[in-house]
């Protein structure tokens, strides 16, 4: 592993489960701090979630590497004084119990933060801890419905799901800023901060454009499939040979070029319902069957070379298969407890060059050196 990663030296401890509080421990982990999640000893339910990874969780595999896991109840006496310990000597801390259950095991944020002024604490939840919401249950796809994200993808004829967990890692992601963040701060002040996220406010803020719109307008924005609710043309259309190329049209200048190069009608623009993008949404399915018609003479081949011409933006409509060969993808291997496992690699890419991530861990497997280490004197 690379020697000087940036938040190597830091030890962070994640009473975690699932999906949000892992993507925020694992990209901690990735930038070189040494991340101990505690697990039950049946282990982080995502460990279950499927087998699809030689054996093993797609989404553990995924979240989990560079992590030592630490088998430890919170409510038993001697565990709960070892985390204590642990806790004196870390930098951050995340949980993601139920709102006030790392309270009422000795865990709460403020008081850790009390005891150990320089310590960072990050308590995930679903809905924040007050309000009527705070004691729901929360997983990604409840959040999805309950945030309007639902309401707004998928067909027209009935909400869809994201098919990630599109909460969680919004969710996830906000944390990790937050404690780089506070990481900065508590360098200029000496001491830590206590960050509160949820996974319906990371969702609520991704839902932003949709919200504005509706309190601009009174209405949502439809839910169009592949086409975008206020920009046309700018949807799938089918080749003859069967691929799907997905078009956006930005600007003016776009939509003559496109007319010009593509579709062979320059004077296009000039025709009635095909002058401007306010005027092309209000006439979408006319411009849409136009548009379709010519891509339905092309093969996905013929469709490419004339789009790059017109300097149109496109891409193909692809399949997972067809993802996981996809030129661009870049892919990273992570060790397992079953043997190595490739992985899309993660986005940023630094001028130090890139980093080989730690295995993934079995359930408990750093039990026995994490306790030793942290023994009671």
């Amino acid at each position: 592993m690379t020697a000087s990663l940036p938040l190597s030296g830091l030890l962070v401890v994640s009473l975690e489960q699932a999906v949000a509080a892992p993507y925020c421990s694992s990209r901690l982990a990735d930038a070189g701090a040494r991340v101990i999640k505690i697990e039950r000893p049946e282990g982080d339910f995502a460990r279950g979630y499927d087998t699809a990874a030689k054996g093993l969780s797609s989404y553990f595999v995924w979240l989990n590497r560079g992590k030592q896991s630490l088998v430890a109840d919170i409510k038993h006496k001697d565990d709960a004084a070892l985390l204590h310990r642990i806790l004196t000597r870390a930098d951050v801390f995340i949980q993601n119990l139920a709102p006030g259950a790392a309270a009422r095991a000795g865990f709460g944020s403020d008081a850790l933060r009390a005891c150990t002024p320089r310590l960072i604490t990050v308590d995930i939840t679903g809905y924040g801890d007050s309000g009527d919401y705070a004691t729901m249950k929360a997983y990604d796809l409840l959040v999805q419905a309950e945030s309007g994200l639902a309401m707004i993808t998928g067909h027209p004829a009935g909400p869809g799901r994201v098919g990630v967990s599109a909460c969680d890692i919004a969710c996830g992601m906000a944390a990790h800023a937050g404690i780089l963040e506070a990481l900065i701060a508590r360098g200029i002040t000496g001491r830590g901060t206590g960050l509160k996220v949820s996974l319906f406010d990371g969702m609520a803020d991704w839902m932003n454009v949709p919200l504005l719109f509706y309190e601009g307008t009174g209405r949502a924005p439809e839910r169009l499939g592949l086409a975008h609710p206020s920009i046309c043309p700018y949807g799938a259309f089918a080749t003859a040979d069967g691929a799907l190329v997905l078009i956006s049209i930005q600007n003016e200048r776009e939509w003559q070029a496109f007319c010009a190069r593509f579709l062979d009608e320059p004077e296009l623009p000039n025709r009635c319902g095909f002058e401007t993008n306010v005027v092309r949404v209000a006439n979408r399915a006319s411009v849409d069957a136009h548009v379709g018609a010519a891509f339905a003479g092309l093969t996905r081949e013929h469709a490419a070379a004339k789009l790059r011409a017109a300097n149109t933006a496109f891409g193909f409509v692809n399949t997972v298969a067809e993802f996981a060969h996809h030129p661009a993808l870049r892919r990273v291997t992570v060790g397992t407890p079953h043997g190595n496992v490739s992985i899309a690699a993660p986005p940023v890419i630094s001028s130090d060059g890139p980093r080989e991530l730690g295995p993934v861990p079995a359930v408990g497997e750093h039990s026995a050196t994490i306790r030793a280490e942290f023994a009671a004197d």
